[in-house]
């Protein structure tokens, strides 16, 4: 930390609180605080670094955004664990096929599989405003632990960015919960991947321990604060924040595709 300038480090905490809320909210912190990582650190330092603080920073956000949840939100634990193992797994995988395959050819399907989740989200405004009536079924819950655990935890592994706004969107339309539910359901989730990857960044020495203490502090702040937001403004409001975030996800992709 001593080779960072303090304007640095202060723009850092902020944009980890900042972080802490959206991913709270909606999910996707990370479009937030990993590109101001990247920048924020001194330029020599390897991109692994900045990914691996990155997740040593997320998951106390994480956690404790899934702690205010748990209490608050009606949030089916055992199927939200299932379901993060599961996306630990698929996480793994696609982790193990990234380093042979090129993410350039998968980053424009990405893009319009987003602009369709938003198109839908746009034109079908009940969509995630109050859950089903009753319990999740057997086969509901197995299909998302196939397809938002190894699935969106596949993408987590392959590329990355928006896994937690995908989960959101998986959980609502799979499990038929509504956005507060689902956001509550992904934070358990998240936590289960960021452990799997920390504890591999951690394996590697690859996470800046001190810089990530300070930062997880502003971090944890936001996702409590986000969390609590979501709880009082309910299903619209986190409607609201989701079509920013896909809209910021495209954006960023469209970015790395063609610009950077």
């Amino acid at each position: 930390m001593s080779d960072i300038p303090m304007t640095t480090v202060a723009l850092l905490c902020t944009a980890s609180l900042a972080a802490g809320w959206i991913d709270a909210v909606v999910g996707g912190g990370g479009l937030l605080l990993l590109p101001a990582l990247l920048l924020g650190l001194p330029p020599a330092t390897p991109a692994a670094w900045a990914l691996g603080t990155n997740k040593a920073v997320a998951i106390v956000g994480t956690s404790g955004a899934a702690v205010t949840y748990a209490r608050r939100a009606p949030v089916d634990v055992g199927t939200a664990v299932r379901i993060g193992l599961a996306a630990l797994a698929g996480s793994s995988a696609g982790a193990f096929l990234a380093a042979g395959m090129s993410t350039d050819v998968l980053k424009p399907v990405i893009m319009v599989v987003l602009l369709a989740v938003a198109a839908f989200v746009i034109l079908r405004p009940a969509f995630g405003t109050a859950p089903a009536p009753g319990p999740a079924t057997r086969r509901q819950r197995l299909a998302a632990i196939g397809l938002a655990g190894l699935g969106i935890g596949f993408y987590d592994g392959l590329i990355g960015p928006g896994t937690g706004t995908f989960l959101v969107l998986a959980l609502t339309a799979l499990l038929r919960l509504d956005l507060v539910t689902a956001s509550a359901t992904a934070k358990i989730v998240n936590c289960c991947t960021n452990a799997g990857a920390l504890a591999m960044f951690s394996w590697q020495g690859t996470v800046l321990w001190k810089l990530a203490a300070l930062l997880a502090v502003f971090n944890l702040a936001g996702g409590t604060l986000g969390a609590r937001t979501a709880l009082k403004q309910g299903s619209g409001f986190v409607r609201v924040v989701l079509l920013t975030v896909v809209f910021a996800l495209v954006a960023n992709l469209a970015y790395e595709q063609w610009a950077a």
